[in-house]
């Protein structure tokens, strides 16, 4: 099985946030060697690649005993199951906002990437940040994303908010997501915790950070939004 890329993992607050750490691809080829001409051959079809997931401690799996347990990890399990040829990267940082996530983008997309999943906003929104802030925030990571990699796939990763928070914010917060797609043309993970946000079993104590049955269920939302991007049938 393919090792896990854990990037980094700073556990820096109890707040929602995320995980972020600069990680490097590298794209390897294997070699086969042909036992009539002894020629080395080039097999193009076994080049390596790599899904990062750019988040908060929801992608970092803050709380969790493993961080390898967390729903980037997981995944990277269902893959490695079916023997494809793509590393997940898990580039999360607890306490993130989409502002943070600006700041250390530019050597995060010094690796190559080719699924990039977008999960940020979350501390924004607990902190009650203006929308337009983090919506603002988010357009200009994914204007540098595709001018850096213009063949990347995006997946956004939405997230709604507790009703506490005021209902026109929160509408507001959960439009974002879906305008931005709409926007941008990119795959859209409607609500990243959906079947685990607000269910305490599936929560860790403060209630917002999901245990690691609950990052299972992530993981097993996720897979088949990412299966078309890796041109899998069902």
């Amino acid at each position: 099985m393919r090792t896990f890329l854990l990037v980094c993992c700073f556990l820096i607050s109890i707040s929602l946030g995320s995980c972020n750490n600069k990680t490097s691809k590298t794209k390897t080829t294997s070699t086969q060697v042909d036992s009539e001409t002894s020629e080395i051959t080039e097999t193009s079809d076994t080049i390596n690649k790599t899904i990062l997931f750019f988040g908060d401690s929801l992608t970092a799996g803050y709380g969790l005993d493993n961080p390898e347990n967390a729903f980037p990890g997981l995944i990277q399990k269902m893959i490695d199951s079916l023997q494809l040829n793509y590393t997940v990267v898990n580039a999360g940082i607890s306490g993130e906002t989409t502002s943070g996530g600006k700041n250390r983008l530019d050597w995060i997309l010094e690796t190559d990437i080719d699924i990039f999943v977008l999960e940020l906003g979350a501390n924004d929104g607990l902190r009650g940040l203006p929308v337009s802030e983090t919506k603002n925030n988010l357009q200009d990571i994914i204007n540098r994303v595709q001018s850096k990699i213009p063949d990347v796939q995006i997946v956004l990763a939405g997230m709604q908010l507790p009703p506490n928070l005021g209902t026109q914010y929160t509408q507001d917060f959960k439009q974002t997501f879906y305008d931005l797609a709409k926007k941008n043309d990119l795959t859209l993970i409607p609500f990243l915790l959906e079947d685990v946000g607000g269910i305490a079993k599936l929560n860790q104590s403060d209630g917002i950070h999901p245990t690691a049955d609950g990052h299972k269920i992530i993981a097993k939302n996720i897979f088949p939004i990412l299966k078309p991007l890796m041109n899998l049938n069902d």
